[in-house]
């Protein structure tokens, strides 16, 4: 009986892959699975919609700002270690060295990361994955592609989510039921501090999907370019004579963040409407997430204004299985 359900459920997944892969006549050359992504989206949206959102808006009554910021900060210093990692792997040692400093300080003069001291000494955030890694050595990005849960990827960024799971301190993290608790508070922490954001997004975006799409993709480019790049240059063409529009003008001037539904699809778009305005980096090459990179947003609702990227809250970057998956 269970495998004959269990044969149904697939034969219904299935189903609804090829009629989201059957609702796009014409696809994208970055995005040609888009039937199948938009399905996902909606998948991720609901979800959100119906849980995640939710549960944040909970957590942002029921917790003071002070707490949330701590929670913020601890999960950020987390991230410092696959940062830290990532650099050296791509030999930028100055930047790895000084995310090992930002670990030392924070962990040891900021109460196991609970307060951002490195931050007060200067010392700079960078925004590092293994996705970012591979790019590095050329390996190509691929389609675009919109993981459950998880929200906006590549080919390259979801194979390196496994690589950043190995990374992760969390992941082994002892018992199991300690790191699910740890990796549902950071998600719940990262969701709250996306919350303007996503409101944001519903009022400026026609079509959701396709404007946190060309974001997260626009973000990439200008993440693997360390900053350096002209991030106008990777703007589409919206026609001569007709300027991209300004999202900064939304929410009486309120950073130009959005969010899409979804821990992955929030802490993607978050950064997306910046980067594709052509907005400077703010003291990181990093994927600005509500909160820093080359945005300088900052996360509002009373969500934590600390300098924390979105994707540095939900360890390791797009994927945090706790140890209870660990591979032994």
């Amino acid at each position: 009986m269970f495998t004959m359900r269990m044969r149904a459920a697939a034969i219904g997944v299935a189903a609804l892959a090829l009629a989201g892969c059957s609702t796009v006549q014409t696809p994208s050359k970055d995005d040609p699975w888009e039937g199948l992504n938009r399905t996902m989206f909606t998948f991720n949206d609901k979800v959100d919609q119906y849980a995640l959102k939710p549960v944040a808006q909970g957590y942002v009554k029921v917790t003071p700002q002070p707490v949330r910021d701590s929670v913020t900060n601890f999960f950020s210093n987390i991230g410092d270690v696959y940062n830290a990692a990532n650099n050296i792997l791509q030999l930028k040692i100055a930047d790895g060295v000084e995310d090992i400093m930002r670990i030392v300080i924070n962990t040891v003069f900021g109460v196991g990361g609970l307060f951002d001291v490195a931050t007060l000494a200067k010392l700079p955030k960078h925004n590092q994955d293994l996705g970012l890694t591979l790019g590095h050595y050329g390996v190509p990005a691929g389609p675009y592609l919109v993981l459950p849960f998880l929200g906006p990827s590549t080919v390259r960024d979801a194979v390196g989510t496994a690589g950043n799971y190995f990374i992760n301190p969390l992941t082994y993290v002892d018992p199991p039921a300690l790191s699910w608790g740890l990796y549902g508070l950071n998600v719940v922490s990262t969701r709250a501090n996306l919350l303007g954001a996503s409101d944001i997004l519903e009022g400026a975006a026609i079509d959701k999907y396709s404007f946190v799409r060309n974001g997260y993709l626009q973000r990439r480019r200008y993440q693997l370019s360390d900053g350096k790049g002209d991030a106008s240059s990777n703007l589409p063409d919206y026609g001569e004579g007709a300027p991209p529009p300004k999202y900064e003008d939304v929410d009486q001037g309120a950073a130009p963040a959005t969010a899409a539904s979804g821990a992955g699809n929030a802490a993607a778009a978050a950064a997306a409407a910046p980067a594709a305005s052509g907005a400077q980096a703010a003291g990181t090459s990093a994927f600005p997430a509500p909160l820093v990179g080359p945005t300088g947003a900052v996360a509002p609702n009373g969500a934590s204004d600390t300098t924390v990227p979105a994707d540095q809250m939900v360890p390791p970057a797009r994927v945090g299985y706790p140890s209870l998956l660990r591979l032994r």
